[in-house]
C-alpha cells in the first residue's frame, strides 16, 4: 500500500524494522523537527512535519510484526469465534467490525478479493481462509481505545 510505503520512506526504515529501531529514529527526527526548536513560518512547516511523522511513526508500529505477535491470541480468537458486524472497503484497505466491538484494518486488499468476499455466500468463512491472515492488518479499536 501507499501509505505503507510513503511512511516508511518519511522514517528511513525497511520492511524488517523492529519496534526499537521504529523508535529511535522516531526520536532523532523529533529532534530535528520539533516545532519549539524553529520560529515563524518555519514552525508551521515543522507542525506540520511533525504532525506526519508522529502519525508514520504510530502507523508502523500498529503493523509491526513485534505487535502483531503481541495480539495475536485476541486476534486469533475475535477471527475464529466472531462474526462480522460491518465492512467497508476503500483504496484497497477493508476495515471489517466484528461482533464483539473490535475493528481490524486489512491493506493491499485487491478489489477483485474484495468483490469475491462480498458475493460469497459465507462472509465470514472467504474472510478466514482468505483475507484474515493474508494481508497486513492492524487493529483500529484498540488505537481508540488507547487514544
Amino acid at each position: 500500500m501507499k501509505k505503507i510505503v510513503d511512511y516508511r520512506k518519511l522514517l528511513g526504515v525497511t520492511e524488517a524494522a523492529e519496534l526499537q529501531e521504529l523508535k529511535t529514529v522516531y526520536r532523532g527526527l523529533m529532534k530535528t523537527w520539533h516545532p519549539d526548536k524553529f520560529q515563524d513560518e518555519s514552525r508551521i512547516e515543522a507542525e506540520e512535519k511533525s504532525k506526519t511523522i508522529i502519525e508514520a511513526y504510530h502507523f508502523l508500529v500498529s503493523i509491526a510484526p513485534e505487535t502483531r505477535e503481541q495480539t495475536l491470541a485476541d486476534y486469533n480468537t475475535t477471527t475464529a469465534n466472531c462474526g462480522i458486524a460491518d465492512f467497508e472497503y476503500k483504496q484497497q484497505t477493508l476495515t471489517i467490525n466484528f461482533t464483539d466491538g473490535t475493528t481490524y484494518e486489512y491493506f493491499d486488499v485487491p478489489k477483485a478479493a474484495y468483490v469475491k468476499f462480498i458475493n460469497s455466500d459465507s462472509p465470514g468463512r472467504f474472510a478466514r481462509r482468505h483475507i484474515f491472515n493474508a494481508y497486513v492488518y492492524r487493529s483500529t479499536s484498540r488505537l481508540v481505545a488507547t487514544a
